[in-house]
């Protein structure tokens, strides 16, 4: 089998706000070989960047976009899939969001590869890198599902937020971003005790500090000490993404509860830094930022190795849900699943069998071959925003038929 076409689809709601949603625009890449099978990955981008760093014509050995490498490329056991990346990356190795934009076609590369074989991605993955010695093929395990939302305004509705997802059956929620930050310190504690009051005792409480103190350890070990009385299981980003040090420093200190980073992550050596010299607990990775599954279950066996855990990033579509859970669906240390629990109608209807949960309040990988979801197109032929790109006269970038 042999990629035939490389497809590019801006998709968007009719207004995009600066709120921290990244569900209100995406970027699908979809491949075809010369029988029309198709395999589906998002990429969690600024489109249009993403869509540049596939369709740029030449500017020398090292700059060659995405889509001219990848078409004609041999795809036919698992381990071509980390020598396609490979390719892409050394042929695009001047493009900076080129780890970035793969991710879309990593991701489609194994809902491909999965659907030609007939195999679920997260089998074909576990033949790339394989566990310890005598660990042997694992089955997926299930994941607790943990409703990710923003803060809402004010503590209050924060906590009514809190309480409609418990009713929801949730037994943990994660809220972030919002006004976590701008307010001082008796106004981001009071978010999380109205959150905790909301779920009320037992719920898993996680905080997302938005990268509210930049690099200020001394802030954010001030905040995890006044949190920890409401039970949380972490702190996830209280810096900027690449403050290495800071995380390093907060480290050093001692805080009062778990510290989690690592949806920042544009590649594998951002993670493996954040791991080795920031020392955090929870390593967060988005398979539609870091370069796609393949870089993703790398992480993923670097936290088994140095005994930190491993959790998905996802805010986006249940297209990118099923990337991320198929990473890890075997680890069974690794329980928690980042679950988009709103997001707009885009990320909603992009599929037409999302990841529910089950009578047990878990979710499973699919086993269905390749990613186990299917892209409803008739969501895509909504959501798109035809894309024509030329350069003196002559097209390099046009959106495709859905």
């Amino acid at each position: 089998m042999r990629i035939d076409k490389v497809d590019l689809f801006y998709l968007a709601m009719p207004r995009v706000t600066r709120a921290a949603d990244g569900t209100q625009d995406s970027v699908l890449v979809r491949l075809r070989d010369a029988s029309g099978l198709e395999g589906w990955g998002e990429c969690d981008a600024s489109p249009l960047v993403t869509i540049a760093a596939y369709a740029c014509p030449p500017s020398h050995g090292n700059i060659v976009g995405l889509r001219e490498v990848l078409v004609g490329e041999r795809l036919e056991t698992p381990a071509d899939v980390p020598r396609i990346g490979e390719r892409v990356l050394r042929e695009a190795l001047d493009i900076e969001h080129a780890h970035h934009a793969l991710s879309g076609a990593d991701i489609a590369l194994w809902d491909l590869l999965g659907k030609r074989l007939r195999e679920p991605a997260w089998r074909l993955l576990e033949t790339v890198e394989p566990g310890p010695a005598g660990s042997g093929l694992a089955a997926p395990r299930p994941k607790l599902p943990y409703a990710s939302v923003l803060f809402e305004e004010t503590p209050m509705a924060t906590r009514e937020r809190a309480r409609a997802l418990r009713a929801e059956g949730f037994e943990a929620v994660k809220l972030g971003w919002g006004p976590m930050g701008r307010h001082g310190e008796a106004f981001d504690v009071a978010l999380v005790e109205e959150a905790r009051a909301g779920l009320g005792p037992g719920a898993r409480l996680l905080v997302d500090a938005g990268c509210a103190w930049g690099e200020d350890d001394e802030i954010a070990w001030r905040r995890a000490r006044a949190f920890a009385p409401f039970e949380i299981g972490w702190l996830e980003e209280p810096f900027l993404p690449d403050a290495i040090a800071a995380y390093g420093r907060l480290r050093r200190r001692g805080p009062a509860v778990p510290i989690a980073a690592g949806e920042g992550s544009n590649r594998l050596r951002f993670a493996e830094d954040l791991l080795e010299n920031g020392g955090v607990d929870y390593i967060q990775i988005d398979a539609g930022r870091i370069g796609g599954m393949t870089a993703a279950f790398r992480v993923r066996r670097l936290a088994e190795r140095r005994g930190a855990t491993y959790v998905n990033h996802t805010f986006k579509s249940h297209l990118s849900l099923a990337a991320a859970i198929h990473v890890f669906a075997t680890a069974e240390r690794f329980e928690l699943l980042e679950y988009p629990a709103g997001g707009s109608e885009l990320s909603r209807a992009l599929v037409r069998d999302p990841l529910l949960r089950g009578r047990d309040g878990l979710v499973r990988a699919p086993d269905a071959p390749g990613l186990g979801v299917e892209v409803d197109l008739e969501a895509v032929r909504r959501f798109v925003k035809p894309v024509r790109i030329e350069v003196a006269g002559r097209v390099v970038e046009e959106t495709p038929r859905v």
